[in-house]
């Protein structure tokens, strides 16, 4: 009997040795449309996944022609493959943490809506991607209610200056105040957290602000950047977002604490800002002035090997 015990628990030690040494690495899907140069949606949104830790996996809702310079096409696969493809991820994986970027019409939003109702996640994070930096519409003028109405089914929203405005169906704001006011009606209607990002507001502090469906609100400074190497933060932002979210969750921590998403934020926006830094290191495009490049989104990994 004394060796049966011994034996169970150096077993018992063993499994909590490997746990400590094994990092939890959560598992989180990205939901968005597609970018061939790979400086936005999915593209983005895997590499931003694995810079955060986690383990991306993605479904493309969109296929978008698009470059640094301009969106030039977008073709939408039949809604049924879109289901088709979420029951094969579900039917075999456990998600920890859902990244939603781009859906790009009514029949997207619903066929999404539908399938969480039915498949709940830990964590769900939106991207509302509605226009482009180049000023392209990627979301149909139809289903701009559709997506109102799709906020009150995630746990996390990430809009643009310009995205907010067009949800609270409000004008554009001006700065940070005004954008939070916007951002603490959102959320208290729809009990979901709010990222007020000051990436489109003019001044040197362009961080973010999470705003929680109880008014409270803390604010991430981040110093700009003067760098025409912004493509795809929005979805780079949201997938790291979601990612160390996914982690904290799996460590145990509770979504409604606030500091669960502020810790979650802090990491992604100086991660973020990083990788804009090191963006020109990629030489990708050759828009010039045109154009916005891609961040660099392994560049702590690259430091790490140096």
């Amino acid at each position: 009997m004394t060796l049966v015990s011994s034996k169970q628990n150096d077993l018992q030690h063993t499994q909590s040795l490997s746990q400590q040494s094994n990092p939890i690495i959560p598992r989180v899907l990205s939901v968005a449309g597609t970018d061939p140069t790979g400086g936005a949606g999915i593209q983005a949104d895997l590499k931003s996944i694995m810079a955060a830790g986690g383990y991306g996996m993605c479904i493309p809702t969109n296929l978008v022609a698009q470059n640094t310079c301009e969106v030039r096409e977008v073709f939408t696969p039949p809604v049924s493959f879109f289901r088709t493809q979420l029951s094969c991820v579900y039917d075999d994986v456990t998600v920890d943490a859902l990244k939603i970027g781009m859906l790009g019409c009514t029949e997207y939003i619903e066929a999404m809506r539908d399938w969480m109702r039915d498949n709940p996640v830990p964590v769900s994070v939106l991207d509302p991607v509605m226009i482009s930096t180049s000023g392209k519409r990627l979301l149909e003028a139809s289903a701009e209610n559709a997506m109102r109405n799709f906020i009150s089914c995630v746990d996390v929203v990430t809009p643009n200056v310009p995205e907010l405005a067009a949800l609270c169906e409000s004008s554009v704001a001006e700065n940070f105040e005004e954008a939070c006011n916007q951002a603490r009606k959102l959320a208290a209607k729809n009990s979901v957290v709010v990222i007020v990002k000051g990436g489109h507001l003019t001044g040197e502090d362009v961080g973010n602000t999470a705003v929680f469906p109880d008014g409270y609100a803390s604010h991430v400074p981040s110093e700009r950047v003067e760098t025409s190497t912004t493509h795809g933060t929005g979805c780079s932002l949201s997938s790291a977002l979601a990612t160390k979210i996914g982690l904290a969750l799996r460590e145990g921590k509770n979504l409604s604490d606030h500091d669960t998403v502020l810790r979650a934020l802090e990491w992604s926006t100086a991660w973020l800002r990083e990788a804009i830094a090191a963006g020109s290191e990629l030489h990708v495009g050759r828009g010039g002035e045109r154009g916005h490049g891609p961040v660099n989104h392994s560049v702590r990994i690259l430091q790490q090997t140096v």
